[in-house]
């Protein structure tokens, strides 16, 4: 089923589309940056880009981004409203050579510019657990595990399972050297939307790709799971086919959501 937006999932445990955050007062058609409550809690866009300055490879974290949401004064147009006026690009499902299903844009991409959303059921960690144990070796996994890394040590998890309830974003394969890259993105609430933004200006016709681990570029060893014989993790992984030099043979993988021999 096709669904722009993320949904609640099976289990009903969370509710993405709950308003749960204040809205700003600001009367302007565009909030300004010092005065706007929902800029000040973290990073914004430059036009319909979101500010890359702060989103480099060699910095320890990155500055998260809320929205202005639907209870906020400001109008539709405001420049802090990317991600939720939701795809805005010419994109195309096609069948790549090595990897089934694969994106590409039909228009040229700029650096900065939101792509999509990474759409699907919003479920709780027991049943995302539940149902990777259930899915057989042979078959794709689509469900996505992301885990922001708090300043006072606290984790916070957000699980995603696009299989049945999905948008194109389920179709974007891995690469080792992605032009696309995954930002928590929150507008009314503190479940996130999966935004995938463009990594570098991306040529009309180049396959969109994202890397599953959360990192900008990859390396043979990046992706391994720690404490594990390298002969026993190869037989629980998949292989890359993403081609890139840099490419680390295996998908990466989330061990604490898969059964273990």
């Amino acid at each position: 089923q096709y669904s722009p937006d993320s949904v609640a999932g099976a289990d009903g445990q969370i509710d993405p589309t709950e308003v749960t955050f204040p809205g700003c007062s600001c009367r302007s058609s565009s909030c300004p940056a010092p005065q706007c409550p929902c800029l000040r809690r973290g990073h914004n866009y430059s036009g319909l880009c979101l500010r890359l300055e702060e989103q480099q490879r060699d910095q320890p974290f990155s500055r998260p981004v809320f929205e202005c949401n639907s209870l906020c004064s400001c109008g539709e147009g405001c420049h802090n409203r990317l991600v939720q006026r939701g795809l805005q690009l010419r994109l195309q499902v096609f069948r790549t050579a090595a990897k089934g299903w694969g994106v590409r844009a039909l228009e040229p991409v700029p650096r900065g510019a939101f792509v999509c959303e990474y759409a699907g059921e919003v479920l709780a960690f027991p049943e995302a657990h539940r149902r990777s144990q259930a899915q057989a070796p042979e078959e794709p996994n689509y469900i996505i595990a992301v885990r922001e890394h708090l300043h006072d040590g606290r984790v916070m998890e957000t699980f995603v399972d696009p299989t049945r309830v999905g948008n194109v974003g389920r179709f974007l394969n891995h690469s080792c050297e992605p032009n696309l890259f995954m930002v928590p993105v929150r507008v009314d609430s503190m479940v996130p939307k999966l935004a995938l933004f463009a990594a570098v200006d991306i040529p009309a016709g180049e396959e969109l790709t994202y890397d599953y681990s959360g990192r900008s570029h990859n390396f043979p060893a990046a992706s391994r799971e720690h404490g594990k014989p390298v002969e026993e993790e190869k037989s629980l992984r998949k292989p890359c086919y993403c081609g890139s030099r840099t490419c680390a043979s295996f998908l990466p993988w989330d061990s604490s959501l898969f059964p273990t021999p």
